[in-house]
Order: C-alpha cells, then sequence, then structure tokens
C-alpha cells in the first residue's frame, strides 16, 4: 500500500511564482511519503497568451523531471500546453507523466475541449481556439497500480472512463481547473460517479480561487475510493491532500460487484 497525493494550486499570471509554489507542496508531499503526486490542470498558469511560450521551450518539461526524480516520486503533471505532433497550429492540453526516475513515462492529451457558455464572470469558454483535441485514452503502469489519465471536461465523459477500466485502470487522475459555478454544482457528484461506475480510485486535483478578475477555480481537490467513499477533501485553499492506495481494496470491489462481467453493451 503506497500513498498519493493531490495538489491544489491557485495559478497566477506568474509562471515562476506557480512553479515555486508547486515545488514546495511536491516537497511536502515527498517528505509526507507520497509515493505519486498529482498537478492540477494548467498549473503553470491559467494565461492563455502565455500557453505557446510555454509550449516551445523545453526546459520547463526538464524541469518537472528534475522534480520527479529530486523528490523521488511519480509525477502527474496535470495539463500543460505542448505543441501539436500532427503538426496542427493549435497546441495541445498535455498530461505528462513522469517516474521517480525523472524519465517521462506517459503522454495524453486532452480529448474534449471546453467551449461551454457557463453564465459565470467568464461568461464563455472556447478551450478549441487554442488547442486541438487528442485522440487517445493512456492508462501508464505506476508503482501504485495501473494509472488511467484524463484532464476535467473529461470528467463529463463516461465512455473515456469505461475505455481506461478496459485498459485495466486501477486508479484514474483527474487534474482540472473546474469553474466555481460548474465546480458547486456537479464536482463531487461526477467525480464519485467515475469512481462507482469503473470500481477504482479518483485522482482529482483541481485549481483554487480567482486566478484574475473574471475566473474562479472550486476547489475541493479530493481522492475517492473504489466505492465511491471520499478518503480526504480540500476546500478553497491551496494545499495537499495524501490517502492510501490500496489494490487489494479494488480487487475486493471488483470480485463482490463483478459489474465488468455483467456488461452488456
Amino acid at each position: 500500500m503506497q500513498q498519493a497525493a493531490v495538489i491544489q494550486i491557485s495559478s497566477q499570471p506568474e509562471v515562476n511564482y506557480n512553479l515555486d509554489e508547486i515545488r514546495l507542496l511536491l516537497r511536502e508531499a515527498a517528505e509526507c511519503g507520497a509515493a505519486l503526486a498529482v498537478l492540477p490542470e494548467m498549473f503553470m498558469t491559467l494565461d492563455g497568451k502565455q500557453f505557446r511560450a510555454i509550449a516551445d521551450d523545453p526546459l520547463y518539461v526538464r524541469q518537472l523531471a528534475d522534480w520527479a526524480r529530486e523528490f523521488g516520486l511519480w509525477l502527474v503533471a496535470g495539463a500543460m500546453p505542448q505543441p501539436s505532433p500532427d503538426g496542427d497550429p493549435r497546441l495541445r492540453s498535455a498530461c505528462l507523466v513522469f517516474s521517480a526516475q525523472g524519465e517521462l513515462a506517459a503522454r495524453y492529451d486532452k480529448v474534449h475541449l471546453f467551449d461551454v457558455d457557463v453564465g459565470d464572470a467568464q461568461g464563455s469558454y472556447r478551450e478549441s481556439e487554442r488547442f486541438a483535441p487528442g485522440d487517445q485514452a493512456v492508462v501508464v503502469d505506476t508503482p501504485l497500480g495501473k494509472l488511467g489519465l484524463v484532464i476535467c471536461y473529461d470528467l463529463r465523459f463516461p465512455g473515456l472512463f469505461q475505455s481506461l477500466r478496459d485498459q485495466g485502470a486501477e486508479l484514474i487522475s483527474v487534474p482540472a481547473a473546474f469553474t466555481y459555478k460548474t465546480g458547486e454544482a456537479h464536482w463531487q457528484t461526477l467525480l464519485r460517479a467515475r469512481a462507482i461506475e469503473n470500481q477504482c480510485y479518483i485522482l482529482a486535483a483541481d485549481q483554487c480561487g480567482w486566478h484574475d478578475e473574471r475566473r474562479q477555480t472550486w476547489g475541493h481537490s479530493q481522492i475517492i475510493d473504489p466505492w465511491g467513499e471520499v478518503l480526504t477533501e480540500l476546500q478553497h485553499e491551496p494545499a495537499l491532500a495524501l490517502a492510501d492506495i490500496d489494490l487489494q481494496r479494488v480487487a475486493g470491489v471488483r470480485r463482490r460487484m463483478p459489474v465488468q462481467a455483467h456488461r452488456r453493451f
């Protein structure tokens, strides 16, 4: 049994400030014994004007790899702008997973893009203006188990989670920047549903607070077990939360209620 950490921050426009805050929380996670840590979506900044420069600078990826190695933990770098591998002029919103040796173990490009009218201070979001969608479901082997990767808005699409379960996922990370309005209404309900449906751990790392005069995120990062029990939950401030990941718990829930074997569609 090993511990996982979800890290909650309130990203500001200054990238170096955000990275300094992240490094402190990663150090704390390692000192608390975490073997894996999940960062939120767009943890470097939510300022879209900086996305291209971030994607074009390989030093940021190298820094994350160095931190994974320095702190001896698997690092799920929630989502960060990366170049599109197919030549699309738009970027990809990419989740990068680094091993404790600092090696890039997996990359998942966000499939479902947030083109939504929310009715908050921001009003509307059009993620597809800057990002191209990915088209693959990704599961990576980690010391804590088989980890499925999603990003934020993907949470509303149970078919993607089912695909990850079909690939053997025992835990699924959900880095996010859920808006305050939609988070208050749906965040925990959706997280618990995905955990219960797929009988797996959910590691949800969300942004929190105000990021500029119009954008506010919900926070409430949490870890949920395969029965849908919330093991730990943050509120609205930057912090980290930890919980034990017990694969025997996954196996036991799936054995007693073998929903995968009962599927007809």
